[in-house]
């Protein structure tokens, strides 16, 4: 969506702080270009270690605690407090820009495509 506020933005002459969520290759290409501040970087490997600790847990018939779940979200609805593993996003930025990358989560190849300069100051080539 950043993409596309940045498009209609270009296309009316406006220039405003445009933010991003899941540092997808277009929004990493955005922020090399300038055209976007940051974008939100959720670690899928990070969710996916967690995710599956707490099912192999839940399966064994295990509480979740003993998947390392240890904080508690309150469901107002149900009026209950619900074991939740909750992981800390990253704001990515031109200067850790390279946090992405080196994840393994999107290629060098395709982020760096057409943005060779940027991504060298940025230090990712």
């Amino acid at each position: 969506m950043g993409n596309a506020a940045i498009t209609i933005l270009k296309q009316n002459g406006k220039t405003v702080p445009v933010t991003g969520q899941d540092a997808s290759v277009q929004g990493l290409q955005n922020i090399l270009a300038g055209n976007q501040c940051m974008t939100v970087f959720k670690d899928v490997k990070k969710e996916a270690d967690a995710a599956s600790k707490l099912a192999i847990a839940l399966i064994k018939g295990q509480s979740p605690e003993t998947a390392g779940v240890t904080t508690k979200v309150h469901d107002p609805t149900g009026n209950r407090d619900v074991p939740s593993v909750l992981l800390t996003p990253v704001s990515v930025t031109k200067a850790n820009i390279k946090t992405v990358t080196d994840t393994g989560e999107v290629a060098v190849a395709d982020v760096c495509k057409g943005y060779e300069t940027q991504c060298k100051a940025a230090g990712i080539q």
